[in-house]
């Protein structure tokens, strides 16, 4: 979503009560992110609208970075270390194997999970060959948005976003966003999928209800889920969940966010340490803001010389050929995808460029 359309139109209101932790963390300097500069810029395609991205290793070590482009109904796939333009997959539809504006993505094995908007379902695919196993959630799901998928023994566990809105595009009345997140179990049989449902979610508090929802992650090692409300008059943030679906009387400091907070990333080590990072959209230019995974103390700031205006960032911790110690990518201006070395995001931060020593 564009920060600058609703800003125009609606006046924020005080954030100091949706602060969170505020106390704790150092006094914010937005003003100056460090710069950092993109490796590379895919080719821009205005038309299609990118919103989402993953990643995928192909058996013969080539990264596929794979996009979702909403306007067009389809998914790009991208060379992961050149941003060369491979292939592109999907049509308009309702059917079976059709998409309609699909946004969310997420690779997890060798499956895709895509979450389809306009037809109210998510959609899974086998990689490589992108084979349409099955959608699922469309008696249930109404704006289907973001989504983020655990592995569980022989299944895997699938939340996803759903920001129904009122018609006149404000959120529904609080007793109502008990519904923001939808959970599946989704199990893989050959060549097809079946899926049940756990329930949905959401608080309905003033201060840990999800008004405008989108991105999502999770972080079982610390029992957390990390959402992005991004309904600016409350003071647009990551809200925290635990596993099971219940705030956690937590949000990451909404001073940190002058736009809307967007796209989640994390980077985890073993150890339980690593940070997370979540987009500030701004037109002017994003800031990446960077938090500690464990403590969500605020760590600091950084923003591409180009890329603005970003919905979905992943972060590819593995090593490939173009960047050894991984890749975090960033959709740029709807229109591309931007790829940043993990190392020069590392050093200009004082951060960890590897997990092990």
């Amino acid at each position: 979503m564009n920060p600058t359309a609703l800003i125009r139109h609606v006046l924020p209101f005080a954030v100091s009560l949706l602060a969170g932790c505020a106390t704790h963390l150092p006094p914010v300097d937005a003003d100056r992110p460090a710069l950092i500069a993109e490796r590379y810029t895919t080719t821009p395609t205005p038309v299609d609208n990118i919103d989402s991205v993953a990643t995928w290793t192909a058996a013969n070590g080539q990264v596929w970075l794979i996009a979702s482009a909403k306007d067009v109904d389809q998914l790009v796939v991208f060379d992961g270390d050149s941003g060369a333009n491979l292939r592109r997959i999907g049509q308009s539809g309702t059917g079976p194997a059709d998409l309609d504006r699909p946004n969310g993505l997420m690779v997890i094995d060798d499956l895709l999970f895509v979450a389809e908007r306009d037809n109210h379902r998510v959609h899974v695919y086998a990689l490589p060959e992108f084979e349409s196993l099955g959608v699922f959630g469309a008696d249930l799901l109404k704006v289907a948005y973001g989504v983020w998928v655990q592995k569980r023994a022989d299944d895997y566990e699938v939340y996803v976003t759903d920001s129904f809105q009122l018609p006149d595009g404000n959120p529904p009345a609080l007793a109502e966003l008990d519904q923001r997140v939808e959970r599946f179990v989704v199990h893989r049989d050959g060549d097809t999928v079946s899926a049940r449902s756990l329930g949905h979610f959401g608080d309905v508090s003033e201060r840990g209800a999800l008004r405008w929802v989108e991105s999502i992650m999770g972080d079982p090692a610390h029992g957390r889920l990390m959402i992005a409300e991004e309904f600016m008059p409350v003071g647009s943030t990551l809200r925290v969940y635990d596993m099971d679906g219940r705030y956690q009387q937590q949000d990451l400091d909404t001073r940190h966010f002058e736009g809307q907070a967007e796209g989640i990333a994390l980077f985890a080590c073993d150890d339980g340490n690593g940070y997370w990072i979540a987009t500030d959209q701004r037109d002017d230019g994003n800031r990446f803001q960077v938090f500690d995974r464990v403590s969500l103390r605020h760590l600091g700031s950084f923003a591409g010389r180009k890329t603005s205006n970003t919905d979905g960032i992943h972060l590819r911790m593995q090593a490939s050929p173009s960047f050894p110690a991984g890749v975090f990518y960033a959709v740029h201006d709807d229109q591309a995808v931007s790829a940043f070395d993990w190392r020069d995001i590392a050093k200009a931060l004082a951060l960890r460029e590897r997990c092990a020593p």
